[in-house]
């Protein structure tokens, strides 16, 4: 058969080249991948290109006021574009020229990128430290009265099936909707424990224990009935119009808690006094006084019904007030048995350290936790536990962050940071049963959960699954990709991943780019165990337990039919491992971009 050659479109063929470059140039930097400006060492290869073609300085300058700077990717595609002469000379003489100046200046090939090398040797004999499962124990979620769904307790029995899950957090708990405080005609309180007894008998059942977060303030008792957070369900941020009828509230409640479930049982539980009164969700003015002054009143109400119960706060975005909070507490001699705190990837160094420093997504998690560590080990109460109650890859709705493939490596990199750093991390949520912005419309919409709606697992749920596989001891290896941990059992765990800056930014879904990153190899070498020991390898990336390939392989339907909606769930499982063995104590794993890898060595 004779082979037909086709004509490059040379317009398609040098935006191709333009896009592949500006991706890789966006994703080297250390921030996130929305930003399409061109370094300028880069850019003197371009123009030069452009120079070299014919194409005039000033038609470039006019293009330049159209498209933007000539720092900018939309004026050279407004270049390649348009139908000027200057511009289809480039097309027709210099598409291969641009191209291979490119690859010869800056690195860009068409074809796959070669993976980067990393080498890791694993000394066996040399001293372990403890790893316990701190990033598993506890999940954020819906606010209290979702709790009551079966489709809430299916998903908080689907993570429970494969994290360490002990401890749920939700809004909520005052809120009127759950019907604890009442008023009769004449202003006298009464307290019906219905709903309360539901929600938490529901959680014991599946063994799970509350984080019980004090909030938000029933309306009967709110000093300002009009003053609620901007979400679908409007709860209350007002302080209460009486602190003698709020201590009765909380002294009531704890009260019901112990008599139904028992002192040694609510012991274990968790008490935080409100959320993130620092920004819009407290409105006491002003806000850092009047909250300890909220706090002051709730753990005092706590600790009279018995000395045993724990409760902390301050329950700060941003990681904000800490070092003030205990510094009060202190002074005041206000009991403080642990102290929380929030923290998101994209948030801004400027509002969690005041600096203009670029902290990349991967990195702010935990430079915020070692801020909180830091301040609370230079107070006068040193030793409390930080739980970071709140934490996720964003804030905001972001579908290319926390319902994609992304998730993985960030996970894993974030647990290997904070260890040490935290007692507890609370990964903001783990259903997307929720409801703060009123009713899901489609089951990918950058949710923060684990699972999406209908129960669908996303590749987060699976990076989950596969961390929990990490043993309890840690063994001291150099590398910012890598876990190696052991197991009672004696199996080594090994957790691989190749991280990358999501695809997209906001709330617009982005598709993978057709050139993805390049792949790591790591050859691994492990010193002192058998040299043909037996290996299991699970792979969570583009290709394996990422449910968010086939759903846009069925056009990405706002409302699945039942049919998609179990397609999609089969397509979200993680593949059975591979198995294979060492090679003379070594092994080499390829982990394509935003890829992690989990291996077991059997011992």
């Amino acid at each position: 058969m004779n082979r037909v050659v086709r004509p490059v479109d040379e317009p398609l063929f040098i935006r191709i080249t333009l896009e592949s470059y500006c991706l890789r140039l966006r994703r080297r930097r250390r921030g996130d991948a929305d930003d399409q400006r061109i370094p300028l060492g880069a850019l003197e290869h371009l123009q030069a290109g452009f120079d070299a073609a014919g194409v005039e300085k000033r038609e470039r300058c006019n293009l330049g006021t159209k498209c933007g700077s000539r720092n900018s990717l939309a004026y050279y595609e407004h270049m390649i574009e348009s139908h000027s002469v200057g511009a289809r000379r480039v097309c027709r003489r210099f598409a291969l020229g641009v191209a291979l100046a490119l690859i010869a200046c800056c690195g860009i090939l068409f074809a796959q990128t070669p993976a980067q090398i990393e080498s890791i040797t694993v000394p066996l004999e040399s001293i372990d430290t403890p790893m316990p499962h701190f990033w598993e124990q506890m999940f954020g979620s819906g606010r209290a009265v979702l709790s009551l769904r079966d489709s809430y307790r299916q998903d908080l029995r689907a993570v429970k099936a494969v994290t360490d899950f002990r401890y749920v957090r939700f809004h909520n708990i005052f809120h009127d909707e759950v019907g604890l405080l009442n008023f009769d005609t004449h202003g006298h309180p009464s307290y019906n424990f219905s709903y309360i007894d539901q929600i938490y008998d529901g959680l014991l059942e599946n063994d799970i224990r509350p984080f019980v977060e004090i909030g938000f303030m029933p309306v009967g008792l709110s000093a300002d009935r009009k003053d609620v957070v901007d979400f679908w369900y409007h709860p209350n941020r007002a302080p209460p119009k009486s602190y003698v009828m709020w201590d009765d509230l909380v002294r009531h409640f704890v009260a019901h808690l112990v008599e139904r479930y028992g002192i040694r049982e609510v012991s274990q539980w968790y008490f935080e006094v409100w959320n993130e009164p620092n920004i819009d969700f407290w409105g006491g003015k002003p806000q850092q006084s009047t909250y300890f002054e909220l706090y002051d009143h709730t753990a005092r109400d706590i600790k009279s019904v018995d000395h045993l119960l724990r409760v902390g706060g301050p329950a700060t975005a941003q990681a904000a007030w800490v070092g003030d909070f205990l510094r009060h507490a202190y002074s005041k001699g206000i009991p403080v048995d642990f102290v929380s705190s929030h923290v998101y990837a994209n948030d801004t160094a400027e509002n969690v350290l005041g600096s203009r420093e670029p902290i990349p997504r991967n990195r702010m998690v935990c430079r915020a936790a070692q801020k909180v560590r830091d301040e609370i080990a230079r107070s006068q109460m040193h030793g409390v536990p930080f739980i970071l109650s709140e934490f996720n890859a964003s804030y905001t709705n972001e579908p290319d962050v926390t319902d994609g493939i992304y998730m993985g490596p960030w996970i894993a990199d974030t647990v290997r940071q904070c260890a040490g750093v935290v007692d507890l991390l609370s990964y903001w949520t783990f259903s997307d049963v929720f409801e703060e912005r009123g009713v899901v419309r489609t089951p990918f919409y950058g949710g923060f959960g684990l699972i999406a709606e209908r129960g669908i697992p996303k590749p987060a749920y699976n990076a989950f699954a596969l961390l929990h596989k990490l043993g309890e001891r840690r063994v001291p290896i150099d590398s910012e990709s890598a876990l190696v941990t052991k197991r009672a059992d004696g199996v080594l765990v090994i957790a691989l991943w190749n991280y990358a800056p999501p695809d997209g930014t906001g709330n617009k879904y982005v598709r993978p780019p057709r050139t993805p990153e390049p792949s790591k190899r790591f050859m691994i070498r492990l010193e002192g165990t058998v040299p043909n020991a037996s290996m299991k390898l699970w792979r969570l990336d583009a290709d394996h337990g990422n449910v968010i390939k086939s759903f846009d392989d069925m056009g990405r339907p706002a409302f699945p039919s039942r049919a998609q909606i179990e397609e999609l769930k089969i397509a979200a499982r993680l593949p059975d491992p591979e198995r294979t063995v060492l090679q003379n104590g070594a092994t080499e794993v390829t982990v394509p971009s935003q890829g992690l890898v989990l291996i077991e060595v059997s011992p």
